[in-house]
């Protein structure tokens, strides 16, 4: 067993032989530089893994080539590697281990496919699998998934929040959170993995609430009424060539379908979701009970109460196919009602509603008529208090009517006339 004190010059003055050859360091036992016939040389430590007993073994770990590697810091490296195998860890294996560990795009797509598919509606299994597509998958995809680190997630975070769309970075953020905590749960990392979107900050967001007032809805009311009746006044795009067999603008009129039209009644009296709409089929619907019956929503199975003016479009609608809102393909559920949403607002004068908006006038309708808040989050299909939580400052509680008569005392006593209904400010005595 050939040994010297390694250096730069006794490795470099090493001949390669007929075959690969070992040259042990005289000053550290287990550190070593090994020759191969081409001429490279490497440097390796070698040590014996486990507790000593029948179970222990030899081991060795390259550490770097010549050149690249200092023999000095070879010899750094080596140290670290002997004090680790003297404290019971196993330097080789943990490598063995770290190279067969999977990348964050395998454990992704397991993710998907175990967590995500059976549990969550299609839409929703659609949207994560955009945020890996897009997102995560380009950005981090082929790294390992013990590897990507907080600076990494950061900074994907911010590019895409900086890039204008802040709530897409929060949601790209919770899917990974989520696939970390998959990963975790079911062994790929171990129990103590720092999850490295722990600490990442997320961008503020700004709830999107908008409610239909009574004006509001009469409007649409009678644009709705106008459009499956006489239709609505087409109008052409100034920027686009007319033909000259065309009728005139003002002659020119769409009537759309009493599908299209019922299902923007049905999410008004339902406050049900677009899809679970555009989703629903014939079969779903149990009017003996005035239920739906959704088999699939966004948080699982559930049941929906209709009420009277729901039941009667229902009862009205022309059965055209197994979903109650036909489309031009009676085997499928419409896509959806972007184009007839979008007359419909601008026939009504009501710029920026989303469909998603009728959802929550729903609620908002709700809530200031005093129903309480865990009712209204029955109603809605929610899952957790929280979500409904965001109707609060309508709901005409206990909170609101002692703001009311705290406002009626303090108005009275401005004014200097009391009334039954005010409770008169008492003061403490004070006591000496």
């Amino acid at each position: 067993m050939p040994t010297a004190r390694l250096t730069k010059r006794t490795v470099d003055a090493l001949k390669p032989a007929a075959s690969r050859f070992t040259v042990y360091d005289q000053e550290l036992p287990g550190f070593a530089v090994r020759v191969f016939p081409s001429g490279a040389k490497s440097y390796v430590v070698e040590y014996r893994a486990g507790s000593g007993g029948r179970g222990s073994r030899n081991e060795r770990l390259t550490l770097g080539p010549h050149g690249v590697l200092a023999p000095e810091e070879a010899r750094r490296l080596a140290r670290e590697k002997l004090t680790a195998a003297r404290s019971g860890e196993d330097p080789a294996a943990k490598r063995r281990a770290d190279r067969e560990a999977p990348t964050l795009a395998a454990v992704s797509e397991q993710w998907l496919a175990e967590a995500v598919a059976p549990k969550l509606a299609s839409g929703t299994a659609a949207l994560y699998r955009i945020y890996l597509d897009k997102h995560i998958t380009p950005a981090l995809g082929t790294r390992k998934v013990g590897e990507v680190t907080f600076a990494d997630v950061d900074r994907l975070h911010r590019r895409i929040g900086e890039g204008g769309h802040r709530i897409t970075a929060n949601r790209v953020l919770a899917a990974l959170s989520s696939i970390y905590t998959f990963a975790i749960r079911r062994q790929i990392l171990p129990r103590a993995f720092e999850v490295p979107t722990r600490h990442v900050e997320r961008f503020g967001e700004e709830a999107r609430e908008r409610y239909l007032t009574t004006e509001e809805l009469q409007r649409l009311g009678a644009v709705l009424r106008e459009a499956e009746t006489i239709g609505l006044a087409w109008s052409a795009d100034p920027n686009k060539a007319r033909s000259k067999h065309r009728a005139a603008d003002e002659n020119a009129r769409t009537v759309y379908s009493p599908h299209v039209t019922a299902a923007v009644r049905l999410l008004l009296f339902t406050g049900c979701r677009l899809r679970e709409i555009l989703h629903l089929k014939w079969a779903d619907v149990d009017f003996e009970r005035g239920m739906l019956f959704l088999p699939t929503s966004k948080t699982g199975r559930r049941a929906v109460v209709l009420n009277a003016p729901a039941l009667a479009i229902l009862e009205g609608l022309p059965r055209a196919s197994a979903y109650v809102v036909a489309g031009n393909d009676p085997a499928k559920p419409r896509a959806d009602l972007a184009k007839p949403w979008a007359a419909f607002t601008r026939a009504a004068e009501l710029d920026g509603l989303r469909l998603h908006d009728l959802r929550h006038s729903f609620a908002s309708v709700g809530a200031g008529g005093g129903m309480g808040l865990p009712i209204i989050g029955r109603l809605l299909g929610h899952t957790q208090a929280s979500t409904t939580q965001r109707y609060a400052h309508l709901h005409a509680d206990p909170v609101k009517r002692a703001s009311d008569r705290i406002g009626a005392t303090i108005a009275a006593a401005l004014e200097g006339t009391p009334s039954g209904d005010v409770v008169p400010i008492r003061h403490a005595r004070r006591t000496a």
